[in-house]
């Protein structure tokens, strides 16, 4: 296997961050395989989108009205209001995914993009692993 680490910034606002031009590059001339990305995190998730064309702001919207970041709300309380939420994200939006890679090429559908999905304000920096295993 072989296996690489990210730094993401996302700053201090709810981020979607597209991570599909960094996988491409770090696939590339691998051959056949899987791509497997993990963000080792509790408050962050990873999805495949599609990005542009508004779609990774209705995302934030959707996981807004799914799970309101209302102070009260949730048991889980440290940080900034409403907080637990972040905690509950990735029941939903996995840690992880895997990629089948053909050729060296992400086997990813047209309009396809990988993205970090991270909603918590209170941590500004990000780390995701992308890993390859060769078919």
């Amino acid at each position: 296997m072989e296996t690489t680490e990210l730094t993401i910034r996302t700053g201090d606002r709810k981020a979607v961050v597209d991570l599909t031009d960094e996988a491409t590059g770090f696939v590339r001339d691998r051959g056949d395989g899987l791509l497997s990305v993990f963000v080792p995190h509790a408050t962050a998730g990873l999805a495949i989108i599609e990005t542009g064309a508004s779609s990774d702001r209705d995302l934030v919207t959707a996981i807004d009205e799914l799970l309101p970041a209302v102070e009260g709300k949730w048991r889980h309380r440290h940080g900034s209001p409403g907080h637990g939420r972040d905690h509950v994200l990735p029941a939903f939006l996995s840690p992880s995914l895997t990629v089948p890679v053909l050729a060296g090429s992400l086997a990813l559908g047209t309009w396809q993009s990988i993205v970090l999905v991270d909603t918590n304000v209170d941590n500004a920096t990000r780390r995701v692993r992308l890993s390859f295993l060769r078919g």
